[in-house]
């Protein structure tokens, strides 16, 4: 109990029933459809969780936003300085298979309806891994997703470039092949809202001393009990195995040869060897940093908010 005070310490603890009633303004304005259409493979994730927990999270960021402007503009005047269009970003992270990406594409959706004429981009820092190649040459392929397997000077860039108004190609990377798509990129153009979802969103580059988080504007982090994360990417994996049966150029088929014990073992082995120990020393460590904490039960439903104080 003492440890959890003290992780949480700067945060400020609501329950579910006190988040839902945050939010008062109708129903979620989104259909079961369009919610199934930017759900990950194993998320639970239903319109009613989107009204309790989500609409109200909109709320919130919608305070952000506006206080991040007014901070702009007072600045701008104490600079004696035209005002720049600068971007809200906010930053999502958490753990491999904890609904980052589900939880991502929602908030996209729900900020284009809430600001029609905004334009809201999402992007992923998979994109920002070295390709397969290159860590195969740096002999780090096994440790991808680690913080050393992504070009943070590249990442970095991006970010700077598109905080100060610019424009900008960023590689793009394909779950299928597990790998960068070679000469294919994902053009950004000066949104007025910037989701960047990844595991490593709150950690710094290597013996450097600038953090991703410094540009953000507003971050949350996407919690969950380990031994739920476990059972969620095992899940998916076996999921994965059933969608890439047929397709051989997915990378995934070359594990349809394997048995269901011989594959689930491999998929244990993945977790214990490589997420969980990523999870441990990088990603959870990192948690603190973000201004929003949505936890997970079991069921994949949210229990608990943390904001911070």
């Amino acid at each position: 109990m003492l440890a959890m005070l003290n992780e949480f310490i700067n945060f400020e603890t609501i329950s579910r029933k006190e988040w839902q009633r945050l939010h008062k303004e109708g129903n979620a304005p989104l259909t079961a459809e369009e919610l199934d259409s930017i759900r990950s493979l194993n998320d639970k994730i239903d319109v009613q969780e989107v009204s309790d927990i989500y609409l109200p999270l909109i709320n919130l960021i919608r305070i952000y936003q506006k206080t991040a402007n007014d901070l702009t503009f007072s600045k701008s005047i104490f600079l004696q300085k035209s005002q720049t269009n600068r971007p809200f970003i906010i930053g999502v992270s958490g753990s491999v298979a904890v609904g980052k990406s589900t939880t991502s594409r929602l908030l996209q959706l729900l900020l284009q309806r809430t600001f029609p004429q905004s334009k809201v981009e999402l992007v992923t820092t998979d994109g920002f891994l070295y390709p397969n190649q290159v860590l195969k040459e740096k002999d780090i392929l096994n440790r991808k997703g680690f913080p050393e397997s992504y070009d943070m000077p590249l990442l970095l860039n991006f970010l700077d470039t598109i905080k100060n108004g610019g424009d900008v190609n960023i590689p793009v990377y394909s779950h299928e092949i597990y790998d960068i798509v070679p000469g294919l990129t994902q053009e950004i153009r000066q949104p007025n809202f910037l989701i960047v979802e990844g595991i490593n969103v709150f950690q710094n580059p290597i013996n450097q001393r600038l953090y991703m988080s410094d540009y953000f504007d507003f971050s949350l982090y996407i919690d969950a009990e380990v031994n739920n994360i476990e059972s969620w990417y095992l899940e998916r994996f076996q999921t994965l195995l059933e969608l890439a049966k047929k397709d051989e150029n997915n990378y995934y088929h070359r594990f349809t040869k394997f048995s269901k014990d011989e594959a689930l073992s491999l998929a244990q082995k993945t977790w214990r060897d490589i997420n969980l120990v990523n999870l441990e020393n990088y990603i959870e460590p990192t948690r603190s940093r973000a201004e929003l904490i949505l936890h997970k039960g079991d069921n994949h439903k949210i229990d608990f908010i943390h904001l911070k104080k």
